[in-house]
Formats: C-alpha cells, sequence, structure tokens
C-alpha cells in the first residue's frame, strides 16, 4: 500500500429523503445495507480499508453524529475522526480534511468518497481508484471518476468529457468540459445520446496540495476562515479553531464551488458497478428482483393485489402487510411512522418538509 495515499470519508449527511428510516439521530449512513448486517459506513471503511492503509482513512461527520461513527467504526483512530459543529455542505468538509492531510503529510493523494454508496464489483473498483490516484499523483489535476449512464435519470450530476465517451475506451483519464447538476429528465435523454457525458459519480481524487490551491482561488470565502491552520490544526486549540471558521461558512458543495469553475478537471471512467442511493426512487430503480408488475417488496408478508411498480418496506418482517390499487407508490412502514406517497422524489421531498412544523419534531 502507498504510504501517500489516503481516503477522505464524508459522513455527515443528513439522509432527509430516506425518512422515515433515516432519522436526525441515525442518518442513511448508518442504515444497514439490505441483509448483510453492515451499515453504509461500514462497507465504505472496509472498501476502501483494503487499498489504503487504515492509519490514512479519516471520517469527516458532524460532531452530534460523532458518537455513532464511533460505534460502527470501533478501529477508527480517533485523531482520524474530524467532527464538524455543523453542517456546511462538502466544500468546507473537504477543506477541513485537507488542511488535515497538508499538515500531516504534504504529498498526500486522497480520495473523496460519500459514506453511502453501493458498489459492487470490489476487485474492479480497487483497481479503479488505485489507477485514478496513481494517476492523479503529482499532478497539477482535480479527477472525478465518471459512471457510464444507464437511462436519462434526473437525480444525477453529469458530466461532458473531451472527444466523447469513445475518448475513454482506453481507460485512461480524459479532460472534462463542462458539469451541469441534476438536468430534467428530456435535456439527460439528449446527453445520453450525444456520447459525451457520464454520471457524476461524487468520488475525487486529487493531491491535497492541488485542490488547496483550487480552492483558494475559487471558494476564497470559505478558505480565509481556515487561515492559520498550519498552527491550529492539530493542536489543543484545534476545536476552538474549527468552531469559529464553521460559524461564518457558507453552505457549498465542492461541485458548485470548485468543479463547476476549475479548469483542471479530470474524469476516470469507472468500471465497477455503482449507486448513489438517495431516495426511494433510486432505491427502487436499482434492484433487479421486482415481481411481475415490477414491484418491490422487501418481505414475503406482504399481501399485495393490483399494485403496479410500487416499493413497499417494512421494518418489522413478521407484521402483515395488506397494500392494494397503488401505482408508482412507496410504502415505508418503521416502528412510530408510516410514510405512503407517490415513488416521484420531488413529490417525496415536498410532502416530508412538513416535519419541519411545530409537533412533528419527534419524528425528524
Amino acid at each position: 500500500m502507498n504510504a501517500n495515499f489516503y481516503c477522505v470519508i464524508m459522513a455527515g449527511g443528513s439522509g432527509t429523503r430516506f425518512w422515515p428510516m433515516s432519522r436526525a439521530a441515525r442518518p442513511k449512513q448508518f442504515l444497514q445495507v439490505a441483509s448483510t448486517g453492515k451499515s453504509f459506513i461500514r462497507h465504505t471503511y472496509e472498501r476502501f480499508a483494503r487499498i489504503i492503509p487504515e492509519e490514512n482513512i479519516l471520517v469527516v461527520t458532524t460532531d452530534r453524529l460523532g458518537n455513532l461513527v464511533r460505534e460502527h467504526l470501533p478501529e477508527l483512530k480517533e485523531e482520524n475522526l474530524l467532527l464538524e459543529p455543523y453542517g456546511r455542505d462538502t466544500a468546507p468538509c473537504i477543506a477541513y480534511a485537507t488542511y488535515t492531510l497538508l499538515k500531516r503529510n504534504p504529498k498526500a493523494t486522497m480520495v473523496v468518497t460519500p459514506a453511502d454508496h453501493i458498489i459492487a464489483g470490489q476487485e474492479t473498483f480497487a483497481d479503479d481508484i488505485l489507477k485514478a490516484m496513481e494517476y492523479s499523483s503529482g499532478k497539477d489535476i482535480l479527477m472525478t471518476l465518471g459512471m457510464t449512464p444507464t437511462r436519462p435519470d434526473p437525480n444525477y450530476g453529469y458530466i461532458q468529457v473531451s472527444g466523447g465517451r469513445c475518448k475513454c475506451e482506453d481507460n485512461t483519464a480524459v479532460k472534462v468540459k463542462t458539469f451541469t447538476e441534476k438536468p430534467d429528465v428530456e435535456l439527460a435523454k439528449v446527453f445520453i445520446e450525444s456520447g459525451e457525458f457520464f454520471w457524476n459519480s461524487g468520488i475525487f481524487v486529487w493531491s491535497a496540495e492541488s485542490i488547496r490551491a483550487e480552492m483558494e482561488r475559487h471558494l476564497p470565502e470559505v478558505t480565509r476562515l481556515f487561515a492559520g491552520w498550519q498552527n491550529a490544526i492539530g493542536s489543543p486549540v484545534e476545536d476552538m479553531f474549527i468552531e469559529k471558521a464553521y460559524s461564518d461558512c457558507i453552505k457549498i458543495s465542492i461541485d458548485y464551488g470548485v468543479m463547476e469553475k476549475t479548469a483542471k478537471a479530470w474524469l476516470y471512467p469507472a468500471h465497477f458497478k455503482w449507486a448513489d442511493v438517495g431516495t426511494w426512487e433510486s432505491l427502487y430503480n436499482i434492484v433487479r428482483q421486482k415481481d411481475g408488475d415490477g414491484n418491490v417488496f422487501n418481505s414475503e408478508n406482504i399481501l399485495s393485489k393490483d399494485n403496479v411498480e410500487t416499493l413497499v418496506i417494512s421494518e418489522d418482517k413478521d407484521k402483515l402487510m395488506a397494500v392494494s390499487g397503488l401505482k408508482d407508490f412507496i410504502v415505508i412502514d418503521t416502528h412510530d411512522a408510516l410514510l405512503i406517497c407517490p415513488k416521484s422524489d420531488k413529490r417525496v421531498k415536498d410532502f416530508i418538509s412538513g416535519l419541519a412544523m411545530p409537533g412533528y419534531e419527534q419524528y425528524k
């Protein structure tokens, strides 16, 4: 294993669109994946521990989720758990991790990943990640792993590359032309038919020095808050320093803040099977085992009649659920909440926003 290779796992998300199973006290990344008995974050850690020295794996999360990370990753060194006082999206998270790594190893090359992806094909995954890291090591570029799109999905970001996808047939990195965040279905169809676009996996590879320079160039409103990091990070005043930095920090993603602006964006075409399961609809889309009417059930104890392309999930496998006459719906049953809603991601998002109303805080 390369001692200069590091992994940063971003685990501070709230997973609100996976309600009611994902809650503020235990968001999606800490939920079990299918019937594996392991959480999303546990799978992510083990996936990278195969190719990155474990002492070089960092997890960034919010302070309120720190104990959950410790519970799911008991072997993680305490100094490798970076706690944000507030969630500020991915750019501040990556800034904190970058300055931490620069303090430890100025030659660091880092892979940055969300904690809640589903990955199949572990050997291929390891090969792709290591090739991207080797390519990026020592080069002044910002690399994104791109996935070949299989459908015009409006839930993903799209990346256009120079020369189109055919340019990637020799499995080499290519220059990025444009980023488009979550287009509508019609525009996504145009993108796919053009043969020039990949899905943005949200997995990034770059040297710590390269991302530092580009963040300071394109996001000075964030990086200026970390002025003095050389003396503060790794010292007894780190917590106080980070608290102050985050108190004044804007909420912004690395995609919008840097990747859409930089002239140094490159893409490596990934070959492993990947799914960013951010919503119930996206979960439905990746499940292959559907019944003859396109329904997905997680239990044999579900009585179904006249349902079409509907997702039904129950935490209590012993409870009999009778569902009839639904088309394109989701039914999610937990011990204290039941969600019945059209499967459309937008409809779900709009519907559960009502949890912010007085009287419903206990269910968030």
